[in-house]
């Protein structure tokens, strides 16, 4: 059984992540926590002068809140039937990476999904600071769609590596249950700004990488660059 927390705004582009993940692991058994956080705003004292209390505000939002998702779940069932899949709904108030962290520690979250603006390619990286905070301080692996993002079996999975970090166990096995889920091939992609020999730390980590996915379809690729283009994010 996997749990898959997938935030939810209820926008298209939210609604496009739900029928990406469900496609993903279609042939899975999944429980599907989405959740929508509502931000704290900040008070103006220039704003009107009748004060609403901050409980009755909360209170108003996430009735608000339930009604949407009890409409997001109706335009679920219209989809094809999946006996493997079951939802479960949550709507909160507050700071939306604390929220969202805590979720993946009570839940014991296996993935977050989550739909992305204006990440259409490897020269378009904006993928809002929601998903990067939780990219940079969840620790959770995370699956960033992007907009407008259309499902096909992935028949090929990219890693990047240095093959200088370890490699975490728990990302380890997620990536190796894709391919066999997927029958996919794995490559391996080497990015160097030099083209160096590699290290005999990074030959023993490459090494362990070709014992570790022994059964399955791989390859190692190697991009020489003059200059190597960094990323302020996970995604580049």
């Amino acid at each position: 059984m996997k749990n898959i927390l997938i935030p939810t705004d209820f926008s298209d582009n939210a609604w496009n992540a739900i029928i990406y993940g469900m496609e993903l692991f279609n042939k899975i058994n999944c429980t599907f926590f989405l959740v929508h956080v509502n931000p704290i705003q900040p008070y103006s004292g220039s704003e009107a002068t009748m004060f609403v209390s901050p409980e009755k505000l909360e209170e108003s939002i996430l009735s608000e809140n339930k009604e949407k998702f009890k409409l997001l779940l109706k335009k679920i069932k219209h989809l094809p039937i999946n006996t493997k899949h079951t939802f479960e709904t949550k709507a909160m108030y507050g700071f939306f990476t604390d929220y969202i962290k805590q979720e993946v520690i009570d839940k014991n979250i296996d993935l977050i999904i989550m739909g992305t603006k204006g990440a259409s390619g490897i020269k378009a990286v904006s993928l809002g600071s929601n998903t990067g905070n939780v990219i940079t301080k969840v620790p959770c692996a995370v699956l960033a769609v992007p907009e407008n993002a259309k499902y096909s079996d992935p028949k090929e999975i990219g890693f990047p590596t240095d093959f200088l970090l370890g490699y975490d166990d728990k990302v380890m096995k997620r990536i190796k249950e894709l391919v066999f889920l997927h029958k996919s091939a794995l490559r391996f992609l080497h990015v160097t700004s030099k083209g160096d020999q590699l290290s005999i730390e990074q030959i023993k980590n490459r090494e362990f990488l070709k014992d570790y996915f022994t059964d399955t379809t791989y390859s190692f690729h190697t991009l020489k660059e003059k200059k190597t283009r960094r990323c302020r994010s996970t995604f580049c």
